[in-house]
């Protein structure tokens, strides 16, 4: 073992000392006091060479809330990645968790598992079978299937979700999947839909179930099924057995303390920034978020009725983890939570103060000048991000990018930290996965582009709003690449893809 050594501490806006440890853990380090346990004990600092840095914002002993006790981090962990649920941001703090600790991600090919077909074992990169290849952390979307998910994480992995009210939801689908969805695209705006959703959807055509039930159909349930009181019991019950936690969008710091006592976690592993953010504002006005809903997600109470009534599973699923969740708040006790939660939201403050411009405003993708942190967009409204403060010493730039680093381009970071392009990982079943190509020429807002067919028939558009992120010291040693971003057309998914191009 060799002596570790500690960078100069960091001074907040407070005076308060952030300290950087090389093993992630805070302990004496170059005559610092201790102030938490390192990987060895107290007094501890040690060397992982390859392992990122971890910020920390208090040193004191209070400084992540109440005591866990003697309970042993959870590090085997299955989230189910609902849409347009701020699980985006959830992703992003596994996604670090796991980066600073050297976990194992299942990964998949692409973006999403296969959706929105039901998730199958052998969408997970490097998967060779059960349990062949012990993976950590799986979160990336998926229609949920547990017998093929227990196929790939061990059987003692802790299962979460995240919902949200289903009227919050429908609005941000409108605008976000408006040009994926047939129901939504026919449709003139969400009132136009939500006065009679018949004349628009057809649960025949693909992507259409973003415009109904979208909650129940990502846990695997049937979203089409005609509404029943029984339905949604047997649908209830279901995510019970399957899911040992389930948050509210609606009250996420809330949710992020009850989720890192569920999972042994510091408090600072739930301390996040808001990610995948759409403004909230019609084209031409301001890029800030703010409460006025755009003309074409504008709707009066009648129409908001009826889009609970036509979103009916998703609704009463909702009432009932709403009611288990505050039960749960009930047994954590709301004194204890309030003290936990005004403790994140300051920890949180206080990051926003040191790593971001402006305030910690998230401001229009194309007003990020590091265009490798863009977020990637789709439908009416802009998808927001965040620029990080200019003059921040390199451990501080890195832990602050990997709190803003939107979920595709971390996503394909950690895949070639995993997966080196010269160690592709073979197929289950020893099948390589094939694509064919056939260019064809299609026209956008800015002239021609071309398109091209997935291996699986799904149609292939360049994105170009995107930049892949290699990481520096993974180069070292491989071929450069040429990465090209595209993005799957309304007659398949919505998710990005990438493709390689190694130059000789």
């Amino acid at each position: 073992m060799h002596r570790g050594y500690c960078q100069a501490p960091i001074y907040s806006d407070t005076g308060r000392v952030l300290l950087w440890l090389s093993d992630g853990q805070l302990g004496e380090c170059g005559g610092w006091d201790v102030i938490g346990w390192g990987p060895y004990g107290k007094h501890s600092c040690w060397m992982q060479p390859e392992r990122p840095h971890s910020l920390y914002s208090f040193p004191s002993d209070n400084s992540q809330g109440d005591s866990l006790g003697s309970c042993q981090p959870h590090i085997h962990i299955m989230f189910l990645k609902t849409h347009k649920t701020a699980s985006s941001t959830v992703l992003n703090l596994l996604y670090r968790f796991g980066e600073e600790r050297g976990l194992k991600f299942a990964l998949p090919v692409g973006y999403q598992f296969g959706y929105p077909l039901p998730f199958i074992a052998q969408r997970v990169k490097g998967y060779r079978g059960p349990h062949v290849a012990e993976f950590d952390i799986m979160g990336n979307h998926m229609r949920f299937n547990k017998p093929e998910v227990q196929k790939v994480m061990p059987a003692d992995t802790f299962y979460f979700s995240i919902l949200r009210e289903p009227l919050a939801l429908a609005e941000s689908s409108y605008a976000y999947y408006k040009n994926v969805a047939p129901a939504f695209r026919r449709a003139k705006g969400l009132g136009d839909f939500a006065d009679n959703p018949y004349k628009y959807y057809d649960p025949r055509l693909r992507n259409n179930h973003y415009a109904r039930n979208l909650m129940w159909f990502d846990f695997g349930l049937d979203h089409t099924s005609n509404f029943s009181l029984a339905l949604v019991k047997r649908g209830v019950a279901a995510v019970r057995r399957n899911f040992k936690l389930i948050l509210l969008s609606e009250y996420f710091d809330q949710s992020m303390v009850l989720l890192r006592h569920a999972l042994c976690w510091p408090l600072d592993a739930v301390v996040s920034f808001s990610l995948n953010a759409r403004q909230q504002v019609p084209s031409g006005r301001s890029g800030w978020v703010v409460k006025a809903a755009p003309a074409p997600l504008a709707l009066t109470d009648k129409q908001k009725s009826k889009l609970r009534e036509w979103n009916a599973l998703d609704w009463h699923l909702y009432q009932a983890f709403n009611l288990t969740f505050w039960q749960e708040v009930e047994r954590f006790g709301r004194s204890r939570l309030e003290t936990e939660v005004a403790l994140l939201r300051t920890k949180r403050e206080i990051l926003t103060r040191i790593c971001l411009r402006d305030g910690g405003r998230p401001i229009e993708a194309s007003r990020i000048r590091d265009k490798t942190i863009r977020p990637f967009q789709s439908g009416l409204v802009k998808i927001l991000g965040y620029e990080l403060q200019s003059g921040l010493d390199n451990a501080t730039w890195e832990a602050c990018l990997r709190m803003i680093r939107p979920e595709i381009q971390y996503k394909d970071l950690l895949d070639l930290r995993q997966f080196p392009r010269t160690q592709q990982p073979p197929v289950a079943g020893g099948l390589p996965i094939r694509r064919e190509f056939s260019k064809l020429r299609t026209e956008d807002h800015g002239g021609k582009r071309f398109m091209e067919k997935d291996w699986d028939g799904t149609i292939l558009f360049r994105n170009q709003s995107l930049d892949h992120q290699v990481d520096s010291k993974r180069r070292k040693g491989y071929p450069r690449h040429t990465t090209h971003h595209f993005f799957i057309d309304s007659s398949s998914s919505s998710y990005p893809f990438t493709l390689y191009f190694i130059q000789q």
